[in-house]
């Protein structure tokens, strides 16, 4: 899978990244001293979405979950829904 990271793909509101990351640290019920990771990230291929965001959580063990939509559009229901899959 080939990813383009320019500055479109990168979310320009450090607020709406706050607000993502309070998001998963309520809704995985995990420490707040542990580093979230968000990255938006562009998909250039065919068979995938044009636009994802990553979410590493650096527990003792690396947790990854992606959702298919911009840092814009995630609502706390896209970060609850993260367990049930």
């Amino acid at each position: 899978m080939n990813f383009k990271f320019d500055k479109q793909s990168q979310p320009s509101n450090s607020q709406q990244t706050q607000q993502i990351k309070q998001w998963v640290y309520q809704a995985l019920k995990i420490n707040q001293e542990i580093p979230i990771s968000l990255r938006q990230l562009q998909c250039t291929e065919f068979d995938c979405p044009p636009v994802k965001t990553a979410i590493n959580v650096m527990n003792n063990f690396l947790q990854q979950y992606k959702i298919h939509k911009s840092m814009a559009e995630i609502e706390y229901a896209d970060i609850s829904q993260l367990l049930e899959t």
